[in-house]
C-alpha cells in the first residue's frame, strides 16, 4: 500500500444513480479493512442514499440536493458554497472521486483532504482538472463497474479479497413484504416473481406486449407476479401500458411506484426470480441474493451484468453494434436490440430457472 499516514477521516464520493451507488459498495469494504479505525463517509446524490444506509461498513452518508441544479445563479451559488463549507468542516484526510464529474473534483478540492484520489480525467473537464488529486488512476473501462471502482484505490495499495456487493434491508421494510404477501394470501410454498420492467433509460426497456406476455404466461404456469416500478411518471406510466395487455388476475400484485428503495429491495429478497431489464432493481436484487434473469440490448452486459454467483442469467441476442451508448439510442421508438429477444426464448429461460429455484 502507498505509505496513507494519518487516515482518520475518507469520503467516498459518488454521484450518480442507484445502480452505480450500490456497486461501489467493495470500495467501503477494501477500506474498512485497510483502515479499520476510520470515518468512512460517502456521498451521494439525493434518491439515492437508501442504497448505501443501514451497511455497516458506512459510519455516514452524506447527500447532495440536486434539486440545486434547479435554481437561478445566486441561490445556487449560495447553497452550493454552503455545502462546500459543510463538507470542508468535516475535516477528511482522504476523498476517492468515483464519479469523475467536475462537481466532484471541485468537493475534492474544497475538501482540503491530503489525499485525494481518482481516475485520470484525460482531458474531460475544466483545464488543470487532473492537478486537483494527489493520486491518480489509470481506467480499464473493459471490466465490471465493481472491479472497475475498486481498482482505483487498488492501484494504491487499498484492496480486499470480498467482493461481495450487499444491501441492508431494515426491518420495517421486511415486514412491508411480508404484509404484500400476507395481503394476497401468498404461502411459503407459492413461487413468486418480482418483474422490474422499466428504467429511468426507457430505451432499456422490453416491448410492452412482450413483457405483458411474460407475465400472462407466469400467472398461467401458477406463479404469483408482482410488478413494481419507480414512482417517476414516464415509467409508471410505461408500467401502467404493459399491466394493461395483461391479464386480470389476483395473482397479479402492482406495485408501481409503490415502494422505496429499501422496499423493493425487500420484495426481491422475499421472491424466487427477478426478472427484468438492466436497472437498479436488477442489482439490488442480485445483492440481496435473488436468481436474476436479466435483458441486456444496448447497455454492455461485461460491465453492467448482474452481480454475484446467485445462478444470474443475461438473455440478449448479438448485433453488430453492441453495445451503443446511450446517446445512440436514446429517443429511438425502435431498437432492434431489444425487439430481437422473442418471448418463447425468454420463456425457456424462466421455467429452467424457476425449476433450479
Amino acid at each position: 500500500m502507498h505509505k496513507f499516514i494519518d487516515v482518520n477521516k475518507i469520503l467516498v464520493i459518488k454521484l450518480r444513480h442507484i445502480g452505480d451507488v450500490l456497486l461501489s459498495v467493495p470500495v467501503f469494504r477494501a477500506l474498512r479493512e485497510n483502515f479499520p479505525k476510520a470515518h468512512i463517509a460517502a456521498l451521494v446524490n439525493s434518491g439515492t442514499e437508501e442504497t448505501l444506509t443501514g451497511n455497516p461498513l458506512i459510519n455516514e452518508v452524506i447527500v447532495f440536493d440536486r434539486n440545486i441544479k434547479g435554481e437561478n445563479i445566486i441561490g445556487r451559488v449560495k447553497r452550493e458554497s454552503a455545502f462546500l463549507l459543510m463538507l470542508r468542516k468535516k475535516h477528511f484526510d482522504m476523498t476517492i472521486d468515483l464519479t469523475s464529474g467536475d462537481r466532484a473534483a471541485v468537493i475534492s478540492l474544497a475538501s482540503q483532504a491530503r489525499y485525494r484520489i481518482a481516475y485520470d480525467p484525460l482531458g474531460q473537464g475544466f483545464v488543470g482538472k487532473r492537478y486537483i488529486y494527489t493520486h491518480i488512476g489509470e481506467k480499464n473501462e473493459k471490466q465490471h463497474m465493481v472491479l472497475q471502482n475498486l481498482d482505483l484505490i487498488k492501484q494504491f495499495g487499498i484492496s480486499t479479497d470480498n467482493l461481495v456487493v450487499d444491501f441492508h434491508i431494515p426491518d420495517e421494510a421486511k415486514s412491508f413484504a411480508r404484509s404484500i404477501f400476507e395481503t394476497n394470501s401468498i404461502k411459503s410454498d407459492d413461487k413468486v416473481v418480482h418483474i422490474h420492467p422499466t428504467s429511468r433509460w426507457l430505451f432499456k426497456c422490453w416491448k410492452d406486449e412482450y413483457m405483458a406476455e411474460i407475465i400472462g404466461w407466469l400467472i398461467e404456469e401458477g406463479i404469483n407476479v408482482i410488478v413494481t416500478s419507480s414512482p417517476d411518471e414516464k415509467e409508471k406510466e410505461k408500467a401502467k401500458r404493459i399491466l394493461s395487455k395483461a391479464p386480470l388476475s389476483s395473482r397479479l400484485i402492482d406495485l408501481c411506484g409503490k415502494t422505496s428503495i429499501k422496499q423493493l429491495g425487500a420484495i426481491s429478497g422475499a421472491s424466487d426470480l427477478f426478472f427484468g431489464i438492466d436497472t437498479a432493481p436488477m442489482h439490488i436484487a442480485a445483492a440481496v441474493g435473488t436468481p436474476v434473469i436479466a435483458l441486456f440490448g444496448p447497455t454492455d452486459e461485461a460491465r453492467w451484468r448482474p452481480w454475484g454467483s446467485e445462478g444470474h442469467i443475461t438473455v440478449k441476442e448479438t448485433l453488430r453494434c453492441m453495445p451503443c451508448k446511450k446517446g445512440v439510442c436514446d429517443g429511438i421508438a425502435f431498437l432492434e436490440c431489444m425487439d430481437s429477444i422473442k418471448p418463447e426464448k425468454v420463456k425457456k429461460v424462466i421455467s429452467r430457472a424457476l425449476n433450479n429455484a
